[in-house]
């Protein structure tokens, strides 16, 4: 875990970031504008692939042609990693975050959560 704030996804880079966390293997900027099925060309999807690589959200393989294109973690470290950031950002009173957030969960989630936090007893 690092002190920096997780970098944001604007649509298109989550719909883009959906599409391969969805995927068992790397996939191409064809491929992703194909199962994206919005009427995007070609060089949009490489052009947001670009911005997802400079963010540090999918690496590249440069040796194939097409290149291939993966997350670099998944979408649940994604998805922690932005709890974090909310924990870590402007709020003094951590406390109030964290009890406002576990009232909104369901019972389920409530059960999974006290799991998790007893587990090391």
């Amino acid at each position: 875990m690092t002190n920096a704030a997780a970098p944001r996804l604007g649509d298109l880079e989550r719909a883009v970031m959906d599409a391969l966390w969805d995927s068992d293997a790397p996939r191409t900027a064809y491929e992703l504008q194909a199962e994206l099925d919005r009427g995007l060309a070609s060089t949009t999807v490489l052009t947001v692939l670009g911005r997802l690589e400079r963010k540090g959200f999918v690496t590249v393989d440069r040796g194939s042609r097409p290149h291939h294109y993966q997350p670099v973690s998944s979408r649940a470290e994604h998805m922690a990693e932005l709890m974090h950031d909310v924990l870590r950002g402007g709020s003094t009173d951590r406390q109030a975050v964290l009890e406002r957030f576990v009232n909104g969960v369901s019972d389920t989630d409530a059960d999974v959560l006290r799991k998790l936090l007893t587990r090391g007893d």
